[in-house]
């Protein structure tokens, strides 16, 4: 059996991207802040699938929680094939309504730690000459709609960069880039979603599914459906100033409040 690293593993995407790994016969570390909640999701994983599932507790806000799971990916003996960097939030409010420890709390878990996890994972899996990484994004890394969009774009430049540079070791890298997705996401952040219609939502079960095909299609880019395909594609025609308007008037109407 492989192994599979999943980070924010507890819910939304990370969960379903557990969920789906352990069905396929896949043994897993799971990595998220609450210890409970990993024991829970290992046994619930292990019992229904007969995988291993390991529990690593680790704050990625900290550097201490980095490193923990940095050291993990750099085992030799247990070694991971697929590394699922997912941990992140959102933060309510307007550019300066958001206090700078929280942005920089943002940009640390966003992109120090997908820099250094994949820096540890990709290293021990050209050794081997396989493995691969997914680095969750969003489709907000394509219009500019502040530190959060920001953070996300930084996920896809350094992915798709860092896929060029492996190309031919047998190690792959995807960013994935959805949209709106059903999870606690939102609610965490305490953004309500009444204002988002019914169909610019999709399900995480099917957003794995399709960034699984897109990983093994040697895709270093995935936007899982084809409706977030076609606007991003549209985006691309227009005007990268008059895209900042449109992007903060649509996030007012359609984004959390």
């Amino acid at each position: 059996m492989t192994t599979a690293l999943i980070t924010g593993s507890t819910a939304g995407i990370g969960a379903a991207f557990a969920r789906r790994l352990a069905a396929d016969g896949h043994n897993l570390v799971l990595v998220a802040r609450d210890t409970k909640r990993l024991r829970e999701q290992a046994t619930e994983l292990h019992d229904r699938h007969g995988i291993e599932a390991e529990v690593l507790t680790a704050d990625l806000s900290t550097d201490a929680g980095i490193e923990a799971v940095a050291t993990r990916l750099g085992e030799r003996r247990h070694p991971v094939d697929l590394l699922i960097n997912n941990a992140g939030f959102g933060n309510k409010g307007k550019f300066l309504d958001v206090s700078m420890a929280d942005e920089l709390t943002m940009l640390k878990v966003h992109c120090e730690a997908v820099l250094r996890l994949t820096s540890a994972a990709v290293e021990a899996m050209r050794e081997r000459g396989r493995g691969g990484v997914v680095n969750v994004a969003s489709v907000a890394a394509f219009v500019p709609r502040g530190t959060y969009g920001a953070s996300k774009a930084w996920v896809v430049q350094f992915t798709q960069g860092v896929a060029k540079d492996l190309a031919g070791s047998g190690v792959r890298l995807m960013a994935l880039a959805p949209g709106f997705v059903r999870t606690e996401f939102h609610e965490r952040a305490g953004m309500g979603t009444d204002n988002i219609p019914n169909w610019m939502w999709l399900d995480a079960d099917k957003v794995v599914a399709a960034a699984l095909d897109d990983l093994s299609r040697g895709k270093s880019l995935s936007i899982p459906d084809p409706r977030y395909k076609t606007l991003m594609g549209a985006a691309k025609l227009v005007p990268r100033g008059m895209l900042g308007g449109i992007s903060s008037r649509t996030g007012r109407k359609y984004g959390p409040q």
